[in-house]
């Protein structure tokens, strides 16, 4: 690469800097809405009361009742917006960090820009009034492309794979949350001692019970693909409720419920001390 070059995107970088890092706050400010929004509704259903789902949709039309609802939705899609522009920043520029400007971290990034694109888009629709495309059934939505993809020649395989891979980032969501791997993204110097605590433990439940939700959905997922049954897929909501069917009963969905809520209190701290 000529030196012209490199400095024009170093100059490129650094003039971006402010506006991508503000972005990227208001993007996990957004996402801890979310999750805390999920959290409280599968701590309603785990209680006895089921009237929302406790996936995106469902926190969302939670959202669209509150004062200034349409205002609120309008800002957590500018909010999502940010965190995909911010992620995108880190796939051509590179991310914060020593290994920031690697091939593995660059393609992550991109990954999960598009990711938080999708997302950004369905809740910006949902605001705009086509209330299907954000508040539809996470559930029905997994079994319909999961029935498009098994339908596809070598779908049954490329189901498998998907599932196998769903439930492996959700291992090692889980791994990583416990591990405290989420500590080199922080300027902990910053954090008092007791606010430091209660950072930690949001990370660790936190990421952890977001981590097991990601496993189960994607060990359905494949069960859906080894079965040839696109029913057997689940979305978050399906995922959730289906922890009240294990041995302890609803109280393995009422902690991973706190989980969830404590994973969106995380996130706030994410977009405060978070190195961007």
């Amino acid at each position: 690469m000529s030196t012209s070059l490199w400095r024009n995107r170093a100059g490129t970088r650094r003039a971006a800097g402010p506006l991508t890092e503000g972005a990227g706050r208001a993007g996990f400010t957004a996402r801890g809405v979310l999750y805390l929004l999920v959290g409280m509704l599968a701590l309603q259903f785990a209680f006895g009361d089921g009237r929302r789902q406790a996936d995106q949709g469902g926190a969302l039309a939670e959202v669209a009742e509150q004062p200034f609802g349409a205002v609120l939705l309008w800002a957590l899609g500018a909010g999502l917006c940010g965190m995909a522009l911010w992620r995108l920043s880190e796939a051509l520029f590179g991310a914060a960090g020593p290994d920031g400007r690697t091939g593995k971290k660059r393609l992550s990034s991109a990954a999960r820009a598009v990711f938080y694109a999708f997302v950004a888009y369905s809740v910006l629709s949902f605001a705009a009034g086509a209330r299907g495309s954000g508040s539809g059934s996470s559930d029905g939505r997994s079994r319909d492309v999961t029935a498009r993809v098994l339908e596809l020649p070598g779908g049954q395989w490329f189901m498998g794979v998907a599932g196998v891979a769903v439930a492996c980032v959700g291992v090692v969501m889980g791994v990583r949350a416990v591990a405290r791997r989420y500590r080199k993204h922080l300027r902990l110097g910053q954090i008092p001692p007791q606010t430091r605590r209660l950072v930690d433990t949001a990370g660790v439940v936190g990421g952890a019970a977001r981590g097991l939700v990601f496993a189960a959905a994607g060990v359905f997922a494949l069960r859906a693909a080894v079965e040839y049954e696109p029913d057997q897929a689940k979305g978050m909501d399906d995922t959730l409720r289906s922890f009240t069917e294990t041995t302890m009963g609803p109280w393995l969905l009422v902690g991973v419920a706190i989980g969830l809520v404590l994973f969106g209190v995380f996130s706030f701290a994410m977009a405060r001390w978070r190195r961007l």
